[in-house]
């Protein structure tokens, strides 16, 4: 059988594209630290992550809440970390009695204290309901951090810390956020176990 002639077009494009998007954002470097210290220093001062997105994205957050109460290279104790996205008995009850906006907010009133951190992942930056979960975040005391695609959208105003890959296109955003996710892991576990060993 014969596949599509554009093909291995649709193929080099995607690589090619990629690469420059990686390329893009090896100058957020300093950014990424910013948000690991940010996310490191909760987590030592017995704080929790909180993590929330739609589609693509709510599987960001849940892989790399994961990675934080599981382990990503090294073995450590298990850090507190919660993926906003994965109790359908919370989401669909929130969702039908407050509307799909709330579904977030709502559990950031009721597990986030001062001293935790949200982390709102949306390739657009403007989805609603992460909107309202990083107000809810500053209103009641949490530090805020934005995933998100060229710009911030909405979200960019309610970051503490702002991660923008600057592309449009939602594939590379979402490989530039779990890219960028993956150094976050390995940098909480280095700075873990260097302070606790």
């Amino acid at each position: 059988m014969q596949g599509h002639p554009n093909a291995q077009g649709v193929f080099f494009k995607a690589i090619t594209d990629h690469l420059e998007v990686v390329k893009a954002i090896t100058v957020q470097q300093e950014l990424l630290e910013r948000i690991a210290l940010c996310l490191v220093e909760s987590l030592a001062s017995g704080g929790k992550i909180l993590w929330c997105g739609n589609g693509g994205s709510a599987a960001d957050a849940q892989h790399l809440a994961a990675e934080i109460v599981g382990r990503f290279r090294r073995e450590r104790k298990a850090l507190a970390s919660v993926a906003l996205t994965t109790d359908t008995s919370i989401l669909t009850a929130v969702a039908n009695d407050y509307g799909y906006e709330a579904v977030f907010s709502r559990q950031v009133e009721s597990l986030g204290n001062p001293g935790d951190v949200l982390v709102g992942i949306s390739t657009s930056g403007n989805s609603p309901n992460v909107v309202r979960a990083l107000e809810a975040a500053r209103s009641q005391g949490l530090k805020t951090i934005g995933f998100t695609g060229d710009g911030g959208g909405g979200m960019a105003a309610l970051c503490d810390h702002l991660f923008a890959v600057p592309s449009r296109d939602t594939a590379r955003v979402q490989e530039a956020h779990i890219l960028a996710g993956h150094m976050l892991c390995d940098w909480i576990e280095l700075d873990w176990i260097h302070v606790n060993s």
